[in-house]
């Protein structure tokens, strides 16, 4: 039986969250979520099992954090933002 797991991000500055899905591998997640805290961003994320308790995502509830629907999007386009910061070197020359 192969086991899923939520993919749940977090917004420690903001104290919110976002269910994104639910996967079997997490890795491309986790490291995703690595690469946004090397660039200084303030998120974390928790993997835990799909279980009885937590079938549904609107079961999902974290102690301190509300529920952000679009927050993965916002993150992946901040951090993607901090990694081609806009080029200013370039000027059209008249």
């Amino acid at each position: 039986m192969i086991t899923k797991f939520w993919l749940i991000i977090k917004d420690d500055s903001k104290r919110t969250f976002e269910v994104c899905g639910q996967e079997s591998n997490t890795n491309w997640f986790t490291n995703k979520t690595y690469a946004m805290q090397k660039e200084g961003m303030n998120v974390s994320c928790m993997t835990p099992p799909v279980t009885n308790k937590t079938s549904s995502k609107e079961l999902i509830k974290i102690t301190g954090y509300v529920k952000e629907d679009g927050l993965y999007e916002r993150l992946l386009k901040q951090h993607q933002q901090r990694l081609m910061p806009p080029d200013d070197s370039f000027e059209e020359e008249a």
